[in-house]
């Protein structure tokens, strides 16, 4: 590959409108190979707080955790994914290290993340930019799926063969305000 682990850190950063609501993204899971990628574009450690914006099924958190040791928070407004979630969280012997939170993430604040997750729509990166950039601490590393953050340029994009498709996968870090 020729580039280090470091060089390839993944990071993705969002803010929402009110009008832009998790709800607007249609929940589709994605492959393990994709969950894999964001996480390790992202450099995720033991050291960091992951969030993960709508999190559906949990995958990307439970992954954070189990293979990267990572702690996470699952923000999701749908009651009956968040209970989903914590299921397979226990299942999967992680419940103890992932808060799952029942709330749109526009409202919640967010600026303890180290890494957020954003597998949502091209409508609701844009939406949560702002969000992103004001509550997040500088070199927070922000990793998206397919979409990008429009005139915020990433730090690196990285191509995932998914459902016979080259997908990218975009990093941005937090800027020094």
């Amino acid at each position: 590959m020729g580039k280090s682990l470091k060089e390839l850190a993944v990071c993705a950063v969002i803010a929402v409108t009110p009008q832009a609501r998790a709800t607007d993204a249609r929940f589709e899971p994605v492959s393990d190979r994709v969950v894999q990628t964001m996480l390790w574009l992202a450099d995720v450690s033991p050291a960091d707080l992951v969030y993960d914006l709508g999190c559906a099924d949990a995958r990307l958190v439970i992954t954070a955790v189990r293979r990267f040791g990572a702690r996470a928070v699952c923000l999701d407004p749908d009651s009956a994914r968040i209970a989903e979630s914590r299921e397979k969280a226990r299942r999967a012997g992680v419940a103890g290290r992932i808060r799952f939170i029942n709330e749109h993430f526009s409202i919640m604040h967010i600026g303890r993340a180290t890494v957020v997750v954003l597998l949502l729509s091209p409508a609701l990166n844009l939406g949560v930019r702002p969000k992103l950039l004001d509550e997040l601490k500088p070199g927070t590393r922000v990793v998206s799926y397919r979409h990008d953050m429009g005139d915020w340029k990433p730090e690196l994009t990285a191509h995932v063969r998914s459902a016979g498709l080259d997908r990218p996968v975009y990093l941005w870090s937090v800027p020094v305000r």
